[in-house]
C-alpha cells in the first residue's frame, strides 16, 4: 500500500504532467522520475505512467478541439501511422529484456532532456518556417500535401513514444515545424492527439500482454492529476510562457538520470 505522502506526490506529478503535456510536452519527465525515485521498476513506471497520462491526453485534446477540427484531414492521415508506431514501440518495451531498457532508458532520457532544453530554439525555428510557408491559413494547412518523410518521422516517433513516451511531443513539434504547413496551435493540437493515440495503443498492449506490470493506484492517481492538468494546460497554453515549466522538467529528469545510472553501475 502506498503511503499517503507518496500518493500525494504522484497525484501532484500527474497534475503537473498533464499541464506540461498540453503546453510544451514532456510531462513524462515529471512523472517518470517521481515513480523511479519512489522505487518502482523503470519498465513498470513507464507502463503505469503511460496509462495514467491517457486521461490528460483526452482533456488536452478536448481543449484543442477547435484547432483539431481545422486539420481533420491531416489527422486522419497521421493517426494510423502513430498507432502502428506506438504498437511496435510498446511490444519492444514488453518483449525485450528489462536489462536492455535499463541501458537504453538513460540514453533516451538524455536525448529527451536535450530536446527540452533546446525547445525554445526549435519552436522559434518552426514558427519561422511556418510563417515563410504561409501556414497561418487554417484551410490551406489541411489542404496541403503531406510529404512522405513526415509519415516516416511520425512513425519513428510513435515507436519511440510506445517504448519510452518522454518528449515525443517535443519531437513531433520539431518535425511539424519543418514538414507540416500548419500554424503552431494547429501543430500543437495534432501533437496532443497523436501522443494520446500512442498512449492508448500502448495501454492496450500492456493490458493484454503484461497486466502484472501495471500499478493501478499509480495509474488512477496520475489519471486524475493529468485529467485536471490537461484542462489547465489547454486553457493557459495559448498564453503561458513555458520557460519556468521547462526548468522543473530538466531538474526532475536529471535526478531520474542520476538515479538510473547509479543503479545501472551498482548492478554491474
Amino acid at each position: 500500500m502506498i503511503e499517503f505522502w507518496r500518493e500525494a506526490l504522484i497525484l501532484l506529478g500527474g497534475l503537473w504532467a498533464g499541464t506540461i503535456n498540453t503546453v510544451v510536452g514532456s510531462g513524462t519527465l515529471v512523472t517518470f522520475p517521481i515513480l523511479v525515485a519512489l522505487g518502482f521498476a523503470p519498465v513498470n513506471a513507464v507502463v503505469s505512467n503511460a496509462m495514467g497520462l491517457i486521461a490528460g491526453g483526452f482533456s488536452g485534446a478536448w481543449g484543442y478541439r477547435r484547432e483539431a477540427a481545422s486539420v481533420k484531414k491531416t489527422l486522419l492521415k497521421l493517426v494510423p501511422v502513430s498507432l502502428i508506431g506506438g504498437l511496435i514501440g510498446s511490444l519492444l518495451l514488453l518483449n525485450l529484456p528489462e536489462s536492455v531498457f535499463g541501458v537504453v532508458a538513460p540514453v533516451l532520457l538524455i536525448c529527451a532532456l536535450v530536446l527540452v532544453i533546446f525547445q525554445p530554439k526549435l519552436s522559434a525555428w518552426a514558427k519561422t518556417r511556418q510563417s515563410e510557408r504561409g501556414g497561418n491559413d487554417p484551410d490551406e494547412a489541411d489542404r496541403a500535401k503531406i510529404p512522405t518523410i513526415l509519415y516516416v518521422l511520425v512513425f519513428v516517433i510513435g515507436v519511440y513514444g510506445g517504448y519510452f513516451t518522454a518528449a515525443q511531443g517535443v519531437l513531433l513539434m520539431a518535425v511539424f515545424g519543418v514538414f507540416l504547413q500548419a500554424s503552431l496551435q494547429q501543430s500543437n493540437a495534432i501533437k496532443v492527439i497523436l501522443s494520446l493515440m500512442v498512449n492508448i495503443v500502448a495501454a492496450a498492449m500492456y493490458l493484454l500482454i503484461a497486466p502484472e506490470r501495471i500499478h493501478w493506484i499509480v495509474v488512477l492517481l496520475i489519471a486524475v492529476g493529468s485529467l485536471i492538468g490537461g484542462f489547465i494546460g489547454a486553457k493557459v497554453g495559448r498564453k503561458l510562457s513555458p520557460g519556468w515549466l521547462r526548468v522543473i522538467i530538466v531538474i526532475l529528469g536529471s535526478i531520474a538520470l542520476v538515479n538510473m545510472v547509479y543503479k545501472l553501475v551498482a548492478g554491474a
